[in-house]
């Protein structure tokens, strides 16, 4: 008996083999039947037209940052609406492991209308608070390489003893057999900037022993591109352990050039045994916040420490000197290449949609000048864009087959609180974009080789079991869309725009979008990695 059957589509089930003309049977959460046309016995089931369009595995997100928008909108509707049907976080900070005093913070980093209580303190605890709570699509985690350092250490610039990077590797060892899917580290940002290489090697070999993953936002992404990646290869190598280079880039017009370079070297590390792959989100800016531009030394203690530097006028004064000696805007040309987004205090919201450039002039100053004011005054790191990167490098990245799509952003919906603020396009766009732009439109690849970089190979790289096929007994995480309108419609002058094209998705077995529009499923699930001992 079957549940539904999704019939007279054009099935590509996620190899990057060609099309064939068939129907899909799912009993359940699991595909139990795929056969030419009309074979399937539909009595009682819900029956699902797909004539003229695309019907594939749903895609995953290899990196999203929806840890707490999932909990405000549930539905995840900015990608379930693109057929993202799981979500992955962990680029360096995590839900988990927390301490009492970590616990505390993200409670008291709530919004106001956000109705959800910080209950858990592991990381698996707070992806099962997300199933249990309702959430239209699967979630899954690597653990914090920042958030280990910050449960043991806290926010010092320091090296790690022995000692503390021994209780590190315990929670990693916990929480791997947990479910989590490896370590993610994120190594421009403090306090998981102060971490070296040896500790992250470290931390890598537990997660090493349950066959997980190091995921990295490497060190550089700027002139010492080249060394960074190296880095991460080395800690993959020493570590045994499979690894993601996470959006991989390079920024900065002098350092564009070093892109063909980076991608030899992980082709070399492939070519040499280690099974390492790679992600982008399909847009030439990127988006982080504006303290980034500080200096990592000046983060020593935290967010708090920084912003009180930021009013103590000997110290501000040693980092407007730095900063015009190299001031750091995301390696772009100048401050008219940042855009704010998002700012937390209601006076500095008139800056959102402005370039950094614009803010001084605004303020009468100059852009330094204006860059230490605004993050001081609002005490928060100043959601930017930087737009830093080259269509010419995108492309070369999506031409190599073990590049996937990532969104490095979190679940969006244009409605309520989400409209306070614009967001880079990528929230609505990017596995739309994929398809709409750079395969129909551009040819940059073909479809069924997109479709797998966005389910099978993810599938792998993270080792998810029977997800990112649509094969016989594997679960029933299914996207029906139309080949020919398929489309991003978020831009940066207006964001909040849902993506056209995706009729249908199914999310183990439920209908979570039918007809374009949310269908009311709530039938996402904490997805465990391949170490998990429950």
């Amino acid at each position: 008996m079957l549940d539904v059957v999704i019939s007279g589509g054009d099935v590509l089930d996620g190899t990057g083999g060609p099309a064939r003309h068939a129907d899909v049977g799912i009993a359940g959460d699991r595909i139990v039947a795929l056969g030419p046309p009309g074979m399937l016995v539909a009595d009682g089931a819900r029956v699902i037209d797909a004539t003229g369009r695309v019907v594939c595995p749903g895609f995953i997100n290899i990196l999203s940052h929806s840890y707490f928008s999932v909990l405000t909108d549930p539905r995840s509707l900015g990608e379930l609406t693109q057929g993202v049907t799981t979500q992955v976080f962990g680029e360096g900070t995590s839900m988990g492991p927390l301490t009492p005093a970590m616990q505390a913070e993200l409670q008291a980093s709530r919004e106001p209308d956000e109705d959800y209580e910080v209950t858990w303190t592991r990381l698996g605890e707070y992806l099962r608070f997300v199933e249990k709570r309702g959430c239209a699509q699967n979630v899954a985690s690597l653990i914090g390489a920042a958030t280990l350092r910050v449960n043991v250490i806290g926010y010092a610039d320091r090296p790690a003893t022995p000692a503390e990077i021994d209780e590190m590797r315990a929670l990693v060892a916990e929480e791997m057999a947990d479910g989590a899917l490896g370590i993610g580290s994120s190594l421009i940002y403090p306090p998981g900037a102060y971490a070296d290489t040896a500790e992250l090697t470290a931390l890598c070999k537990v997660a090493a022993r349950y066959d997980g993953l190091y995921a990295s936002h490497v060190r550089n992404e700027g002139a010492r591109l080249l060394a960074a990646t190296d880095e991460f290869t080395g800690i993959c190598r020493d570590a045994g352990i499979r690894g993601e280079h996470w959006h991989l880039k390079a920024s900065g017009t002098a350092n564009w050039h070093l892109m063909d370079e980076a991608i030899a070297r992980l082709e070399a590390a492939r070519a040499a045994g280690l099974e390492v792959t790679a992600d982008v989100y399909p847009y030439t800016a990127s988006s982080t916040g504006l303290t980034t531009i500080i200096p990592d030394r000046f983060h020593d203690g935290g967010r708090e420490a920084l912003y009180d530097r930021l009013r103590d006028p000997s110290v501000r004064a040693e980092i407007r000197r730095e900063l015009a000696a190299d001031a750091r805007w995301g390696d772009v040309a100048s401050a008219e290449g940042v855009l704010i987004l998002q700012a937390v205090r209601e006076e500095n919201r008139r800056y959102q949609g402005l370039t950094l450039t614009q803010v001084a002039e605004k303020m009468g100053t100059e852009p330094i000048e204006a860059a230490m004011d605004l993050i001081a005054s609002d005490r928060s790191r100043i959601g930017v864009a930087f737009f830093a990167m080259t269509e010419d490098n995108l492309r070369k990245a999506l031409a190599q087959p073990w590049v996937a799509i990532c969104s490095d952003g979190a679940s969006m919906a244009p409605e309520g609180a989400f409209l306070q603020s614009p967001t880079h396009p990528r929230a609505y766009g990017s596995f739309a974009r994929v398809l709409g732009h750079y395969v129909r439109d551009e040819q940059v690849l073909s479809l069924p080789e997109a479709i797998r970089r966005m389910s099978a190979l993810p599938a792998s790289t993270l080792g998810l079991s029977k997800r990112g096929q649509l094969k016989e007994g594997y679960f029933a995480d299914v996207v029906v869309f139309d080949p020919g309108s398929v489309a991003d419609l978020a831009t940066f002058e207006q964001p909040h725009r849902l993506s056209a094209g995706v009729t249908e998705v199914l999310v183990n077995g439920q209908v979570a979008i039918s007809g374009g529009a949310f269908a009311g499923a709530l039938a996402g699930r904490a997805l465990a990695g391949p170490g998990v001992r429950r």
